[in-house]
């Protein structure tokens, strides 16, 4: 029977095209196989970079929210500790600004005291100027008659400072 196969040249060049299209085929199965295989590691690679670089973006994205969360709280702790300042300051120059008013009070109060004893002094002077001046001349009147009342009136004039101070 296999003889009879061979005869015919058409089936002997039918199966012989098969057995060339099945081992053609089978090799060229086999490197597109490998070039298919070749892409899909190629493309994995690709895949496994991406993710990896998903998972390094995922983390820098972390770290700078971090970051930011961390500014704001310092910004608002320096907001907080500037208020605080401001408050104290404030109640410094309220304090300040009161011993400022009591201290120029007291020395308008000394000046006025000054001024006071000053003219109660000035007053009093003029008083005993006159006085003097008055009894200077009620004693050179009565006593200017005698000798005696001259020396008097110089002797009581004489005395007359010292017994006032």
């Amino acid at each position: 029977m296999l003889r009879e196969i061979f005869h015919d040249p058409e089936l002997a060049v039918a199966i012989a095209f098969v057995i060339a299209i099945v081992v053609v085929s089978k090799k060229v199965w086999q490197s597109l196989a490998g070039l298919l295989d070749e892409r899909a590691a190629k493309i994995k690679a690709e895949l496994d970079e991406a993710q990896k670089l998903k998972d390094d973006a995922q983390k820098t994205l972390g770290q700078f929210q971090r970051r930011q969360r961390d500014a704001l709280q310092e910004a608002e702790a320096i907001v907080a500790h500037a208020r605080e300042d401001a408050v104290r300051f404030a109640e410094r120059a309220k304090r300040d600004l009161a011993a400022v008013i009591e201290r120029r009070q007291r020395l308008a109060q000394e000046k006025i005291a000054l001024a006071e004893a000053k003219a109660l002094a000035e007053v009093r002077n003029t008083a005993v100027d006159v006085a003097i001046g008055a009894a200077r001349q009620v004693i050179a009147e009565r006593l200017l008659a005698g000798a005696q009342g001259q020396v008097l009136v110089d002797q009581a004039i004489a005395e007359l400072p010292q017994r006032l101070n």
